[in-house]
């Protein structure tokens, strides 16, 4: 009886806690100045359900729970409940967030979301062990080692994925094409993300990779650029931004590398409710290329930061993006710490295009679609192409220049390597030499 009576007063102590809690959320509201909402009202029965559903739990369960984990699950819960992308960062979690943002973080290197209870793979990270295994974006990650998935919150998913470096997990995965489930084992490592790559691909002609959005990723995206000039006497007739597999990052990021080729212009806006979550980002007077042709490839693997630039350069006609649709994520979420050391990451607001195109659940639509495909080369095939030189005795043309015939060869293989290895690639670089052309 005295238990009981525990359980009771309990449960009526956190239904007090949750009533004082909303009516001090409504009294704010009319400190303000602003009027309460005369719809909303406090909802006593659903509190009179939680608090039973929480005293069951205490007195029922086949084993004890802590207050502390069921309040915790709770706020889990309710997060997890409004979208995807919201959620409960305890004091760990929540160092692990800060420790992403800035490149170096422990794990598999997989950007991941939560999709009918399973695990969607967003995109894998360039040179971490996920991309080097063959991970690929879309995959549904149904088990970790011999634990289902369904039912884990996507919290306790990226926990389990984490842990000591030289530490492996096993990922059975679901692949679109494949009848059969997938399995691959992964090795943990201390994942350090460099997020700009950048080469020649060929003379005035420059490739540049980002592979996620941190911090300095605008000022190391301006050294590459640089060391890109300086290796073709400072003339770019043209470059590649490839954004396939980026999973986003740091919305100031996102914005420095748009800026850094638009002279003017809005580059992305928000709206949501709050005020705070409304803002507007415009360029400055200089482009860094100084309006060489830009191509920006994309895939179903480029979402919310990459999303961003792609449709700010495609607004305001700078760029041609080529690829595959994006992910589709236009939704903006704000760390919002509490005061136990953990924080609340939560969705307060939307992303805009300069025109005013949603990204959310939408993407960014490539101007020039192009499909995965993989090219092989028929050089051994029975079917290869025979050319006028291939034929024995074949007449000269009466110009031949060794050494340039042998440069010339040499570009036309560099050429087919690329085409062979990254088709997407190829493509963009044919494209800016048309435009190149056509610009003469």
């Amino acid at each position: 009886m005295l238990r009981k009576k525990n359980i009771f007063i309990l449960s009526l102590g956190i239904m007090l806690g949750v009533f004082i809690g909303t009516c001090s959320s409504v009294f704010a509201d009319l400190d303000k100045g602003e009027p309460a909402n005369e719809t909303e009202v406090i909802p006593f029965e659903e509190l009179r359900t939680f608090t039973e559903i929480f005293g069951r739990i205490k007195r029922d369960y086949v084993e004890p729970v802590s207050d502390k984990k069921l309040l915790e699950d709770a706020v889990r819960g309710m997060l997890s409940g409004l979208d995807p992308h919201s959620a409960y960062l305890v004091p760990e979690e929540y160092q692990e967030l800060k420790e992403g943002t800035t490149g170096q973080f422990g794990g598999l290197g997989i950007e991941v979301t939560m999709e009918n209870g399973f695990i969607k793979v967003v995109s894998p990270i360039d040179d971490t062990p996920a991309q080097r295994a063959g991970i690929k974006a879309g995959d549904l990650i149904i088990r970790l080692d011999d634990q289902p998935v369904k039912g884990m919150s996507l919290v306790d998913a990226v926990k389990k994925m984490r842990g000591e470096p030289g530490s492996a997990i096993l990922l059975t995965v679901v692949r679109e094409g494949e009848e059969t489930p997938l399995k691959f084992t992964l090795t943990r490592a201390v994942i350090k993300i460099k997020s700009v790559k950048s080469r020649v691909l060929e003379k005035n002609y420059g490739y540049v990779r980002i592979s996620s959005f941190q911090s300095g990723t605008g000022e190391s995206l301006l050294e590459a650029i640089s060391s890109l000039k300086k290796e073709n006497g400072g003339n770019l007739k043209g470059l590649v931004l490839d954004l396939r597999n980026n999973p986003g990052g740091v919305l100031n990021a996102a914005v420095e590398v748009s800026d850094a080729f638009l002279k003017s212009g809005l580059i992305v806006y928000t709206e949501g409710r709050i005020e705070n979550s409304e803002m507007r980002f415009n360029a400055s007077p200089d482009d860094v290329i100084e309006g060489a042709a830009m191509v920006v490839l994309i895939n179903a693997g480029s979402a919310s930061a990459s999303e961003i630039v792609a449709g700010a350069l495609q607004d305001q006609k700078r760029a041609v993006i080529m690829g595959e649709k994006s992910f589709g994520k236009g939704s903006v979420q704000t760390i919002l710490p509490t005061s136990n050391g953990a924080a609340v990451k939560l969705t307060t607001a939307r992303y805009y295009t300069p025109s005013g195109r949603s990204i959310q659940a939408e993407g960014i639509e490539p101007d020039i679609a192009l499909a995965p495909i993989k090219l092989e080369s028929l050089e051994k095939s029975e079917f290869a192409p025979v050319k006028e030189a291939d034929l024995s005795h074949h007449l000269g043309n009466g110009k031949e220049k060794k050494d340039g015939a042998t440069k010339k060869m040499d570009t036309q293989e560099s050429e087919e390597i690329l085409e062979l290895k990254d088709y997407p690639v190829y493509e963009a670089l044919t494209l800016l030499k048309g435009i190149s052309i056509m610009r003469k």
